[in-house]
């Protein structure tokens, strides 16, 4: 009777796994299916989810009638130099909060990660205050220094370092080596799949991001792909085939980021705890 339980909820579970995974597939198959279409025909009754002919100049006409190229390169800087900072400052912090003994460690890790519960628009303005004090307005630094540090990388990368044994930093330190070398020598190498996962989820946050590179920059040259592609709307109109074919590009690198550190991401969120 067991034998025949297990095999029927397998079943089950898999048949709403399934239909879950096909519902969160068809918003992605009709932006693809839009981006293809001839302009006016994206709401023709009966739905066509296969395109007569297939319109490949959408793609042409979006890189032309924008500059796409220059808000792909903004974004993609962005969320390089977002996440490889990230990943120093958080690892370092980690490092010291997980491995280093001092008073009140532990209340500073809470109070600093209590911070994650403060939604980002409370802090937004005082924020865009501060940036056009320093005059970084419609500028890299306006985008890329906020995002250099984070409460999430640091509890992430603590997760990790709070796993591996006192025995291989005893022995680092039975050898001469400072909490510095420590940190360089035998942490980072060993935090492989912890910096993989939080390279992703920091690429995947600043590459979508869409309000504050909205409020920090105004000038064209300065916008990122998702402030970008908002100009294919207006109060009146949308331009449904290059926006879908627009949002189609910005899929790629995030796709791309996810298939290169798909081995070590899976792993790293099993050894933080994350599962």
């Amino acid at each position: 009777m067991k034998t025949r339980e297990k095999p029927l909820a397998s079943v089950i579970a898999h048949a709403f796994l399934m239909l879950g995974a096909f519902f969160m597939l068809i918003p992605l198959i009709w932006t693809l299916s839009t981006s293809l279409k001839a302009p006016g025909t994206e709401f023709a009754l009966p739905v066509r989810w296969i395109p007569e002919v297939f319109h490949f100049e959408n793609y042409r006409d979006v890189v032309t009638a924008v500059p796409l190229p220059r808000w792909f390169l903004n974004s993609l800087v962005v969320a390089l130099a977002a996440s490889l900072g990230q990943m120093i400052t958080g690892s370092m912090a980690a490092y010291a909060f997980a491995r280093i003994k001092f008073k009140g460690r532990n209340s500073l890790f809470l109070l600093f990660l209590a911070t994650m519960m403060i939604p980002p628009q409370v802090t937004i303005i005082p924020l865009f205050i501060i940036i056009r004090a320093l005059g970084w307005y419609d500028s890299y630094p306006a985008l890329i220094v906020p995002g250099l540090f984070g409460a999430f990388s640091v509890f992430i990368m603590r997760q990790f370092f709070l796993t591996i044994p006192n025995e291989l930093e005893d022995a680092a330190k039975l050898d001469g080596a400072n909490h510095g070398q420590i940190y360089w020598l035998v942490m980072l190498p060993l935090a492989g799949p912890s910096l993989a996962t939080l390279g992703t989820f920091t690429f995947m946050t600043f590459w979508n991001a869409f309000l504050y590179p909205l409020i920090v920059t105004s000038s064209k040259e300065m916008r990122t792909l998702t402030v970008g592609l908002s100009t294919f709307r207006d109060a009146f109109t949308t331009e449904w085939t290059l926006l879908t074919a627009g949002l189609i590009i910005s899929m790629v690198p995030v796709v791309v980021a996810f298939l290169i550190g798909q081995r070590y991401f899976i792993r790293g969120i099993t050894m933080t705890g994350l599962k």
